[in-house]
């Protein structure tokens, strides 16, 4: 039982998934910035493009 819960955080935090989620979050902002509809989607797209950079710079860090 020691053991599972050993585990556990490792399988959180592996990169693949969470890499997955940052490049989706990157394309988001990239969509966001160039859509014509919104005026508040472009406003935001640049913090969400950022976020979506410093996440995946952390996420790389992370075991396979």
């Amino acid at each position: 039982m020691n053991r599972t819960r050993a585990l556990a955080p490792s399988r959180l935090f592996r990169r693949a998934p969470w890499e997955n989620a940052a490049t989706a979050l990157i394309a988001l902002g990239i969509v966001m910035l160039m859509q014509p509809f919104s005026m508040w989607a472009f406003g935001w797209s640049f913090a969400v493009i950022l976020t979506g950079t410093v996440a995946f710079v952390i996420v790389s860090h992370f075991p396979e």
